[in-house]
């Protein structure tokens, strides 16, 4: 509990109206994992946000939106939430954003709800956070809304029997409940499920057990990042390719940011997702060359659009609002707000404050020397069915 004084700060900060709030800064407090072994996911996020502003410039209505960055390390809710009250009290934030990892966010979700604070989700992709508050909104994903595609492609594509093998933490519990219910339904069978655990984990005893298993294929999901490159290792290690048992996953496992350290143990990778660098569009051609300008030598993932599309939202619900950041009218402005993101047509669901996207069914191929997630199937206008 933040309790009265922090509430009063919050009041005092953010909810004087448009009138007074035009002639002030906006701060939005980013609490991102800037360190340990999700920190590449932090600085996404600060490059998908920082480029935005500069693109679109950084005043709404009247209001000058500043960010204040803060390190979590993305595996502590104790850190998270630390944070969050930090920026509340001592920094006066009239709203937070980035939450790399869903423990912090359901840790900071009960501080938006009493002080009445936006809190706008970057990354961290359990179903169930936007039910932790109704002050919360989510630009980036669910896990249940692209493990769903995955299975259905599955099925339809010769795919009958399927080793599970997740994170242990809420987004890996979302796609192997979401991937073993749709598959299921379309008549497929799988045959085993391990969840690893989310630090430092040894992939090759999983491995090897699935490998006796002799399943069609694996479906996969672990966290962005080391996790990834140290599976595809494995698996190419222990010849699971070479025994016929194929590899498929969520988007998270082969981000751009990590697909020069997997090498070609990517190559050929089935993956779904909302977000590829070669997604072929006019927005995302502009966002990707502005951003290889601006970063030169990282590739922009998931996370970047995400933070990306999430100062969008901010300026939007700025420009409805008159510059009023206040909670309630701040909600109100975002739900139903649509746009052409790099990542396809996008919109904000009224109902659950999720976001709805095309999802994409990849494989990773070599193109022009590059490693890429090149896309040949879609899924238009995809709802997060864990709330359906």
């Amino acid at each position: 509990m933040i309790g009265k004084w922090l509430a009063a700060c919050v009041f005092a900060a953010g909810g004087l109206g448009a009138a007074q709030a035009q002639v002030r800064d906006l701060k939005v407090g980013m609490i991102l994992p800037l360190s340990g072994p999700f920190a590449s996911t932090g600085q996404q996020m600060v490059n998908g946000a920082r480029l935005y502003l500069k693109e679109h410039g950084d005043t709404v209505a009247g209001r000058r939106i500043v960010l204040i960055e803060k390190d979590d390390t993305g595996v502590s809710p104790s850190i998270s939430k630390r944070q969050a009250q930090n920026l509340l009290i001592q920094d006066k934030v009239e709203v937070l954003a980035g939450f790399g990892l869903t423990p912090g966010a359901f840790s900071v979700a009960p501080l938006a709800t009493e002080a009445k604070v936006p809190m706008v989700v970057l990354n961290a992709a359990t179903s169930s956070i936007t039910e932790k508050s109704s002050y919360i909104v989510r630009t980036s994903m669910t896990l249940p809304q692209v493990a769903a595609p995955m299975a259905s492609w599955a099925a339809a594509h010769g795919i009958h029997k399927v080793y599970v093998a997740v994170a242990d933490y809420g987004p890996g519990h979302d796609a192997a409940a979401q991937f073993k219910k749709t598959f299921a339904e379309a008549g497929g069978e799988v045959v085993g499920e391990v969840h690893t655990p989310l630090t430092s984990p040894d992939f090759a005893p999983f491995l090897q057990k699935i490998k006796d298993a002799k399943p069609d294929a694996i479906f996969l999901f672990v966290p962005n990042g080391e996790q990834g490159v140290a599976f595809a290792k494995s698996y190419t290690e222990r010849a699971l390719a070479d025994a016929g048992i194929r590899l498929l996953a969520t988007g998270d496992v082969v981000t751009e940011d990590v697909l020069a350290a997997m090498g070609d143990n990517a190559l050929g990778m089935i993956t779904s997702f909302h977000y590829s660098q070669a997604h072929d569009s006019a927005e995302n051609a502009a966002f990707v060359k502005a951003y290889a300008q601006a970063y030169p030598g990282t590739r922009p993932n998931m996370v970047a659009v995400a933070a990306y599309d999430g100062m969008r939202l901010i300026s939007a619900a700025l420009e409805k609002t008159g510059g009023d950041a206040g909670g309630d009218a701040f909600m109100a402005a975002v739900k139903g707000l649509a746009w052409a993101s790099p990542r396809g047509p996008v919109e904000i669901d009224s109902r659950t404050r999720d976001i709805i996207q095309n999802v994409y069914i990849r494989k990773v191929e070599r193109v022009d020397g590059l490693l890429q997630n090149v896309e040949f199937d879609t899924i238009e206008a995809v709802k997060d069915p864990g709330k359906q």
